[in-house]
């Protein structure tokens, strides 16, 4: 368990946001700490909406289910958390 800096481009927010996570978080729980800092204060909420994780500028999301120490996401890195089905 180690903090991990990660930024934040959340759908919708005009903010980048520094978000500190844990390194066993799951992509769903970095994706809620991204959530916590945006969602309800700049972001409308989506019910019945996941958000889901890449890296900036990519297509492909990080499997919900992947621990953040199993990715080679680095310190630092902006993300982006896009609202999708589920």
């Amino acid at each position: 368990m180690a903090q991990f800096p990660v930024i934040s481009n959340f759908q919708y927010d005009f903010v980048l946001q520094l978000v500190a996570v844990d390194t066993e978080n799951t992509m769903d729980e970095v994706a809620a700490a991204a959530a916590h800092h945006s969602v309800g204060r700049r972001v409308a909420p989506q019910p019945g909406k996941v958000i889901r994780v890449r890296r900036q500028g990519s297509e492909t999301f990080f499997p919900r289910d992947a621990r953040l120490d199993a990715t080679d996401i680095r310190p630092m890195e902006a993300l982006e958390f896009i609202f999708c089905d589920d």
